[in-house]
C-alpha cells in the first residue's frame, strides 16, 4: 500500500474551509484505492504572523520538507510568495475546463464552450513580484516602483514545462507576450528555441492583450498558454469566466523535482468566510492535480467523474446558483453527496 505525506497549510478566510473539504474527499478517495495520506498541519499568513511573528515561519517551511506535496487555502498578504520561493515552485499548472453542466453559469454562449479544455502554464517565481522595489522621491514627488526581470534561463525552464504540457495534450503552444512594449523580455525568442527539441508541437506567439480577448471570444483555440508571472496571474483569472465561478479552479505550483503546492485560485474570500457556504471545486481540483503528479490516475478520473455527476444532478453551491430549479447546497452538503456517490458507485 502507498503512503503519502501531506503538508497542510489552511491558512485565512475560506481556506480554512475548503482545504477541510478537500481533504475529506482525500480521506475517502484514498480508502477506496488503496493508499493512505498522512497529514501534517501548519500556519501561514496572518495565523502565523500571530504565532511566530512570520507570515511564512521556519517553523512551517521546515513541516514543508520531505512531504509528497503542500495543499494550501488561502492567505490575505504575506506568506504565498515566500513559500513558493523557498521551494522553487517555478511551473503553475492552471486547468480550465468548464463543465457541461454549467454552461449557462458563463456569460459565454454555450457554443463557445464546448469542448474547452486549456491550461494556464504560469512561471511563478520571477518577473515583477519579485524584482527590486521600493518608494522613493523624485522631482515629481513621492514615487514607487516595481521591476519586471527574468534571467533567459527562468524563461527557457519554464518553457520546457509548457512544451512538455503541449506535447502531451493537443500540441498547441500560445505564447503570452508585450514585446512591442517589453522588448528586452524575449520570450518569443528563448521559447521558440527550446521548442525546436519539440517539432511536432505548434508555437503561436500572441500579445497579451490580444490574447485575453481572444480567452473570452474563441477559447476553443486554446490548448496550452505560456505566460510570466503578471500575465499568468490575471490571464487565467480569466477561466473563471469560462467556468462560470472561480471558485471552481485550482492549481499544481511544482518545482524541478516535481514536488508541488497545490490550491485553489480564489483567495480568502472574506464576504464568504465562516458562513459554510464557499465553493469547495477548486480545492477538490487541486487535490485532483495533487493525485495525477503521484501517479493516482484511476482515483484522480474517480474524483472527476464523481463530481461532474453531481453536477448533472443539479446541485449547486451558492456562487453557481442561478435557476429555481438549482438543488442550493453549502460546503459540507456538497461534500456529503460527493462521498455518497463515490461509495455507491
Amino acid at each position: 500500500m502507498k503512503h503519502y505525506q501531506i503538508a497542510v497549510l489552511p491558512g485565512e478566510g475560506v481556506g480554512l474551509e475548503v482545504v477541510e473539504a478537500a481533504l475529506t474527499i482525500l480521506q475517502q478517495i484514498a480508502q477506496q484505492f488503496g493508499f493512505t495520506a498522512s497529514i501534517d498541519r501548519g500556519l501561514i499568513g496572518e495565523p502565523a504572523k500571530q504565532k511566530y511573528g512570520d507570515y511564512f515561519p521556519e517553523e512551517t517551511a521546515q513541516l514543508c520538507e520531505g512531504k509528497d506535496g503542500i495543499l494550501f487555502g488561502a492567505v490575505t498578504q504575506g506568506g504565498l510568495l515566500e513559500l513558493r520561493k523557498r521551494f522553487d515552485f517555478f511551473a503553475n499548472l492552471r486547468p480550465v475546463r468548464p463543465s457541461v453542466y454549467l454552461h449557462d453559469r458563463s456569460p459565454l454562449k454555450p457554443e463557445k464552450l464546448n469542448g474547452v479544455n486549456l491550461l494556464f502554464v504560469r512561471e511563478l517565481v520571477s518577473g515583477i513580484y519579485f524584482g527590486a522595489s521600493g518608494r522613493g522621491i523624485g522631482e515629481r514627488g513621492p514615487h514607487g516602483y516595481h521591476t519586471m526581470l527574468y534571467y533567459d534561463a527562468e524563461i527557457r525552464r519554464v518553457a520546457r514545462v509548457a512544451l512538455q504540457q503541449a506535447q502531451n495534450r493537443r500540441r498547441h503552444l500560445t505564447i503570452a507576450h508585450k514585446e512591442n512594449a517589453l522588448p528586452q523580455l524575449p520570450w518569443t525568442r528563448l521559447v521558440q528555441t527550446e521548442a525546436e527539441a519539440f517539432p511536432d508541437v505548434t508555437v503561436e506567439p500572441m500579445l497579451v492583450d490580444t490574447l485575453a480577448m481572444q480567452i473570452v471570444m474563441n477559447p476553443q483555440q486554446f490548448d496550452v498558454i505560456l505566460a510570466g508571472n503578471l500575465f499568468g496571474d490575471i490571464l487565467s483569472d480569466l477561466g473563471a469566466v469560462l467556468t462560470g465561478s472561480i471558485g471552481t479552479l485550482g492549481s499544481a505550483s511544482l518545482n524541478a523535482d516535481g514536488f508541488g503546492l497545490y490550491e485553489p485560485i480564489h483567495g480568502t474570500a472574506p464576504d464568504l468566510a465562516g458562513k459554510g457556504i464557499a465553493n469547495p471545486m477548486g480545492a477538490i481540483a487541486s487535490v485532483e492535480l495533487m493525485l495525477r503528479q503521484w501517479g493516482e490516475i484511476e482515483a484522480a478520473n474517480c474524483l472527476t467523474q464523481t463530481q461532474e455527476k453531481l453536477l448533472s444532478q443539479g446541485y449547486r453551491t451558492a456562487d453557481l446558483m442561478m435557476r429555481s430549479e438549482d438543488r442550493l447546497v453549502n460546503t459540507q452538503e456538497f461534500v456529503d453527496l460527493l462521498i455518497e456517490m463515490m461509495v455507491r458507485d
